[in-house]
């Protein structure tokens, strides 16, 4: 990602988080919403690992992250505009192929147990959801009933 895509990657972030957070009411919070944008804005000068953006017409339309572990993907968010229109089947598709390639052999992701969407995405590319519960978020000083998911390399 190059650095004139930071600003453009904060931005789809904190408008894709806004656009399925209205999903949970600990979400309405000035407070909370402040610090995911903070958030989101630092995110692309401090990725420590691997973003990949997908781009229309020289704009950033949404983009996927690893982070932490090789296995783990981090982040994926679309901006709402393009939603429903493959941005996010091809941008988790491109890092999947990636992830065999390097042989991992199980692939993770999290999200909101309320993002519906986000899961039937992920499970009509094999994820399957292998644990839900409450998880404190450090970013957002709040607790988040999230599903692990994982899918199996073939």
């Amino acid at each position: 990602m190059a650095a004139a895509d930071h600003d453009m990657v904060g931005a789809v972030g904190f408008a894709a988080w806004l656009s399925g957070g209205a999903l949970d009411a600990r979400f309405q919070s000035g407070a909370v919403i402040e610090a995911a944008r903070r958030a989101f804005v630092a995110y692309p000068a401090n990725a420590k690992s691997e973003v990949i953006v997908a781009e229309i017409d020289g704009v950033v339309v949404g983009w996927i992250a690893r982070e932490e572990r090789p296995d783990n993907i981090s982040d994926l968010w679309v901006n709402p505009a393009f939603h429903a229109r493959g941005v996010g089947s091809r941008l988790l598709q491109h890092l999947i192929a990636s992830m065999e390639l390097e042989g991992v052999a199980t692939q993770k992701i999290d999200t909101l147990a309320s993002n519906v969407p986000a899961i039937g995405l992920y499970q009509k590319h094999g994820f399957k959801i292998v644990w839900q519960g409450e998880e404190f978020d450090a970013a957002l000083s709040i607790n988040l009933t999230k599903v692990h998911l994982e899918r199996v390399c073939r």
